[in-house]
């Protein structure tokens, strides 16, 4: 996979090849009155839960028709969107004033670019498009040769209507995106195999429009259904679990969402929103999409530069080539100023119009063909264009390239994972709750604690000698040297998720306690970095440490 770093201020020539100037929008509806803006998706799906949840009165059908205009809700058109606003009299939150039609708000970040302002441009959306334009710049650094993913990570900017719900509605966020470069006649995936037997909570589009709720499914049988389009898409879902699941985020709580068909992005030939539930409801905090070859036939378009790859054959094919020949001087003396159009018009052709004015030329000797650049008909005669079938040989083939991409929102994520690790315990005296973050290590900020069991310069050395070991092992950690009581000093590194304290209670030795369970081994003072090393980085796991090393009894320090 190449990494690159792309610039973030995108021309607008760029975007609007994407489709992005034209369709990056949301639907926004205005107080008639004070000119607030809202989205209008937001107060209709906010207004759906309140009734659902507080309305004690609502009749079972009520409840039934609230719950399905929920699950379509991403796939309502604004006329739609509008006439729901309308029918359930909802207001202004503020000021209860009327609300405007719905209409479509770019949600990017308008800049221009350069001294004179004449160049506008736009902070990027998403991190994409820097990928596809630079395609043939990392096709050819992969020695040509696909599939080849490109990967990103980086801050992008969203002008959102209403930012809310701390990190998971903001303006700026950082956004990990890979670009997967795929042959469209063979998705299948070398690694398939490794992620075809996952089972896990999948949404497909038809279970939400039928008012069903998610249920598990083998990742497999879903991609041998057609429920989801390919093997590609479906390795990519396969990992984002594993990727997810690894982090912390509870399995349980975690689900794969098939967009509706309205819903789904301009350039998507399939997509897939991995969402986690949080206090907040379900989020996405994961796209997985299949941009089909949207994105690198609109920059072909717009820049003339074809960013296609080549596939070389064992044996040369011989193929029929359809050769659509205007003949110019003819055009130039019956059109004159406008031969160039008809020109253009006659090339652009596809099989069937080309062969229908072949056989129409062959028996009545012209024909009436529209020219759209023109707005009307032309007669072409006999003599105007030759169109023909040649048989030629061909040592490779051309295409456009499909691509496979799977976007995290890392704060998103990360806000999460701080929802599905957070846990509370009753201290030992059972008097008061005490705050912990099961973070696993992998993911946990500071991975470790040193601290002497008590103020001694002996045992304060030792820990800065364990410390010096664990900076060189590139583990991060805290040292604490204060005379605070060591049950203390526990509970703080608890509620920080750090999974391991190194306690020196003698020069020789020192213990390491586990956090979730409060079970320490004694291990070496050599021995303490390599073995908090070997568990945060995967290569162990507390049970073998817990296998291999004397059991500690800590008696009642935790109080």
């Amino acid at each position: 996979m190449l990494e690159v770093d792309c610039p973030c201020v995108t021309p607008e020539v760029v975007l609007k090849a994407s489709g992005h100037v034209d369709k990056f929008t949301d639907l926004m509806v205005k107080d008639e009155k004070t000119g607030t803006c809202y989205r209008a998706d937001h107060l209709l799906k906010d207004f759906c839960n309140e009734k659902i949840q507080k309305d004690l009165s609502i009749s079972a059908e009520k409840a039934a028709e609230l719950k399905h205009v929920l699950a379509v809700l991403d796939d309502l058109s604004a006329e739609e969107l509008g006439a729901k606003i309308k029918e359930y009299g909802i207001t202004a939150p503020d000021t209860k004033n009327p609300l405007s039609d719905p209409y479509p708000f770019n949600l990017m970040f308008q800049t221009s670019i350069g001294p004179s302002g004449l160049s506008p441009g736009y902070m990027r959306p998403e991190t994409a498009q820097g990928i596809f334009v630079n395609f043939k710049d990392l096709y050819y650094y992969n020695g040509n040769k696909l599939p080849f993913a490109a990967a990103q990570i980086g801050q992008a900017f969203r002008n959102e209507i209403s930012p809310r719900q701390g990190l998971l509605r903001v303006r700026e966020f950082t956004l990990a995106e890979i670009e997967h470069f795929v042959d469209p006649d063979d998705k299948s995936h070398p690694k398939y195999s490794e992620v075809a037997d996952l089972e896990f909570l999948m949404f497909p589009r038809e279970q939400q429009v039928s008012g069903q709720s998610a249920k598990k499914i083998r990742l497999g049988e879903a991609v041998s259904k057609g429920i989801v389009n390919n093997e590609t898409l479906g390795y990519f879902i396969g990992r984002v679990y594993l990727f997810l699941t690894h982090l912390g985020i509870d399995k349980d709580r975690l689900r794969f969402r098939q967009h509706l068909a309205n819903e789904m992005a301009h350039y998507a030939a399939d997509c897939w929103d991995a969402e986690i539930e949080s206090s907040y409801g379900w989020i996405e905090c994961v796209g997985i999409a299949d941009r089909s070859a949207y994105d690198l036939r609109a920059h072909t378009d717009k820049s003339g530069v074809p960013l296609v790859a080549h596939e070389k054959f064992s044996e040369p094919k011989e193929v029929e080539e359809l050769v659509i020949a205007p003949v110019k001087k003819e055009l130039g003396l019956s059109f004159k100023g406008n031969q160039k159009k008809v020109v253009e018009a006659l090339e652009a052709m596809n099989e069937k119009e080309a062969l229908d004015m072949k056989s129409s030329l062959e028996t009545k000797g012209e024909v009436e063909f529209y020219v759209c650049t023109l707005g009307e008909n032309v007669t072409i005669k006999k003599s105007m264009v030759s169109i023909s079938k040649e048989k030629k040989k061909e040592h490779q083939r051309t295409f456009t390239p499909s691509v496979i991409e799977p976007s995290f929102g890392i704060g998103r994520i990360i806000y999460c994972l701080y929802e599905h690790s957070f846990y509370m315990r009753s201290s030992k005296a059972g008097d008061e709750q005490q705050n912990v973050f099961r973070f696993p290590p992998l993911v946990a900020p500071i991975k470790c604690t040193v601290f002497p069991l008590v103020q001694n310069q002996q045992y304060e050395d030792v820990a800065k000698i364990i410390s010096k070991s664990l900076t060189a092992a590139g583990i991060s950690h805290k040292i604490d040297i204060t005379g605070t009581s060591i049950g203390k000093r526990y509970a703080r590194t608890d509620e920080l998720g750090v999974p391991f304290a190194i306690t020196v209670d003698s020069t020789s030795s020192v213990t390491i306690r586990e956090r979730d369970s409060k079970d320490q081994i004694r291990v070496n003072v050599e021995e303490a970095a390599s073995v908090v090393k070997s568990v945060t980085d995967g290569h162990t796991t507390w049970a073998d440490a817990w296998a291999n090393f004397p059991h500690h009894s800590s008696g009642s320090v935790e109080d």
